[in-house]
């Protein structure tokens, strides 16, 4: 097919709104450092980055200066001492940032790679602070300058969570997108696409596919085909993708190397995925044989004490949070009572931990009538596979969509916490008539205790996809770890932010619709 003939079908194809392949972007995409993938206009994307090391250099400041507080250097210093540090804490902590590659998605893709390099810019920002001291003489101890570096090292990673949350909220939208073509037409291309289309929040946007015409249409990616793996790099050109991911299975090595040597020589972002799933990437170590890049696979390391330390922590944290959201949770009793009359919890046979059962605790947020509604309801069903969801559900009460929204229905499960049948993270606890219809594989997720939030509960709770439920069990069980936890936690405070954001949004946008209306009425 001559060039000119793909562009007028791919355009037309994609101009028949199919639900996969999403609008082809005309405008150029060549940004190479934002601190996520993304393939807006140079002017929005610079904009972005803008707006990112704004945010990094106020969260500086705030932390700087609230450290300088608590350590006593603010009240026993004169105005322009703390100004030289404050200005000082600044400079060198978005100096810091920069140099440890925190403004490049490599670096900010992953939570826990993020959070390390935030730390060793703190720790960066603290010698800078200690030479800037002896320059200026402002008076700055040691232990000073390291509770502002602490400080200013939490506000940090406050301030690009919220950063990430809201990039991942927008992107749902369809906002900040990179346009990336996938190459290969094996399982592992399928698998690729079907991966990037599931977590839109990757930022990176499923133009199609460039490979085997007859391979794809066997494994029915025949409406992604964009051409063959000869014709890339005109492809690429034509589509205008900025971003494209290469599947090495079934392409000859030496076509292989070239493809991605004449990508990156027109400024196109390459990545290769390895074949590998379920895998940690913290597992995985670069080497080199003969000068050939390989990937060495660590195994995973589980032992007691960090099991020892995750029920500790459970205890712990449950307990404190019992005790903090006590008068929330009155609040939540009162208003189920009161909306309905009905019983204040919800209690649900569950399967926990090695197979057993369990009854799972919840504010009620449905009707009384909830479960002998549900089958009336199966083909309203949103879920693929046995999970039941919808998202306009009749059974929900009024004051039910405001405790699912804010996550607050879930608060009565740290009871199950404290008596040893949930963790606070683990995968979702599965009704026993989800589990019949589990394979054998999926119920290794039963070695592990379910939990209140999880890798799915962040990731995917929202998307219809069994297979991303699937996939994100499987791979907590595999690579779960104490660090892993605490990201999840991190995550899922996120999340519900964004929730309560969006919430709000939408209120605001119903009370602002009826005012523009007599607004508007009164004008005519």
């Amino acid at each position: 097919m001559a060039l000119d003939e793909w562009d007028a079908a791919v355009l037309g194809r994609f101009d028949e709104g199919t639900d996969v392949v999403p609008q082809i972007r005309a405008e150029s995409h060549a940004v190479t450092e934002i601190a996520q993938p993304d393939g807006s206009s140079p002017s929005v994307a610079g904009s972005l980055k803008l707006g990112l090391v704004a945010g990094d250099a106020i969260s500086l400041l705030i932390g700087s200066t609230l450290g300088y507080w608590l350590s006593g250097f603010l009240g026993a210093s004169s105005l322009w001492q703390v100004a030289v540090a404050a200005a000082v804490a600044v400079v060198a902590g978005v100096w810091a940032i920069r140099q440890q590659g925190l403004l490049l998605a490599r670096n900010c893709t992953m939570r826990v790679v993020e959070i390390t390099k935030i730390a060793r810019a703190s720790l960066m920002l603290g010698v800078v602070l200690l030479l800037a001291d002896r320059v200026f003489k402002l008076g700055l101890h040691i232990e000073q300058a390291a509770v502002a570096c602490m400080v200013s090292c939490v506000v940090l990673v406050a301030w690009r969570s919220a950063y990430r949350a809201w990039l991942a909220h927008v992107r749902l939208n369809g906002r900040h997108l990179r346009p990336t073509i996938v190459v290969g037409a094996d399982a592992e291309a399928a698998r690729l696409i079907d991966l990037l289309v599931t977590h839109r929040e990757l930022g990176m946007d499923v133009l199609g596919l460039v490979g085997g015409n007859g391979e794809g249409a066997l494994r029915n990616l025949r409406d992604m085909w964009l051409g063959d793996v000869e014709s890339t790099e005109d492809i690429v050109r034509k589509s205008g993708a900025s971003g494209v991911i290469i599947s090495p299975v079934g392409i000859e090595s030496t076509r292989f190397n070239a493809l991605i040597r004449n990508l990156q020589r027109d400024g196109v972002h390459v990545f290769v995925a390895t074949g590998l799933a379920g895998i940690e990437a913290r597992r995985l170590r670069s080497i080199a044989l003969a000068h050939e890049p390989m990937l060495f696979v660590e195994p995973p390391k589980f032992n007691r004490m960090q099991a020892v330390a995750k029920r500790a922590f459970d205890i712990v944290v449950s307990a404190l949070l019992l005790l903090l959201a006590s008068p929330v949770m009155l609040l939540c009793a009162i208003a189920v009572k009161c909306c309905d009359r009905g019983p204040v919890f919800f209690s649900q046979v569950r399967v926990g931990r090695n197979g057993q059962l369990f009854r799972v605790m919840k504010f009620r947020t449905m009707s009384t009538d909830a479960e002998r509604r549900v089958h009336d309801l199966r083909e309203a069903n949103e879920r693929s596979g046995p999970l039941f969801k919808m998202t306009s559900d009749p059974r929900v009460t009024k004051v039910g969509h405001l405790l699912r929204d804010s996550s607050l229905d879930e608060l009565p499960q740290l009871f199950n916490v404290l008596r040893g049948e949930m963790s606070l993270v683990g995968p979702r606890p599965a009704l026993p008539s989800e589990v019949v219809h589990f394979s054998p594989e999926l119920r290794s997720r039963e070695l592990v205790m379910p939990g209140i939030t999880g890798l799915w509960q962040v990731e995917a709770r929202d998307n219809p996809s069994f297979e991303a439920y699937r996939r994100l069990d499987l791979f907590y069980v595999e690579n779960w770890s104490i660090t892993l936890d605490l990201l999840i936690v991190v995550a899922t405070i996120e999340h519900i932010a964004v929730r309560l954001i969006s919430m709000v949004g939408k209120k605001f946008r119903r009370n602002a619709e009826p005012a523009a209306a007599t607004v508007a009425s009164a004008a005519a």
